[in-house]
């Protein structure tokens, strides 16, 4: 198992397969480093993601209209990497990185993603279409 260390000076462990299916899911993703490691410290809405937007920012390399952002987001909520942030009035529309997603971003600091094998791209896609447990 992968320990992680939050901020909050909890520590989390991972199983290897976790680990691994979130970062397949994150090479995976159609967005850029740079919106991951804005993520580390701060909210990011969906808004700034979508569209023209994303690409203006490079966090995305075309336009992806909202309902295509908002899954891929979603996604990576499922896998673990994200999380939804919340105020005071509950639910908002920014995404912030979980504690695993802090690690696995740590490991291409400095870099860019590499680029997911076509194994990677349709493991992926297997396990995000049938929302497998793997």
């Amino acid at each position: 198992m992968a320990a992680v260390d939050s901020p909050n000076t909890k520590t989390f462990f991972y199983t290897r397969k976790t680990v691994e299916r979130a970062k397949r899911s994150l090479l995976c993703s159609p967005f850029n480093l740079c919106l991951f490691n804005l993520m580390r410290h701060q909210s990011v809405t969906l808004g700034a993601i979508a569209l023209e937007n994303g690409v203006k920012q490079g966090y995305t390399n075309s336009p992806l209209p909202e309902l295509i952002c908002d899954n891929a987001l979603g996604w990576l909520i499922q896998v673990g990497v994200l999380r939804r942030e919340v105020d005071g009035q509950g639910i908002t529309d920014g995404f912030r990185l979980t504690p695993l997603g802090h690690q696995l971003v740590e490991q291409f600091q400095e870099k860019n993603l590499p680029t997911p094998s076509w194994s990677d791209r349709l493991s992926d896609a297997v396990i995000r279409w049938f929302r497998l447990p793997f």
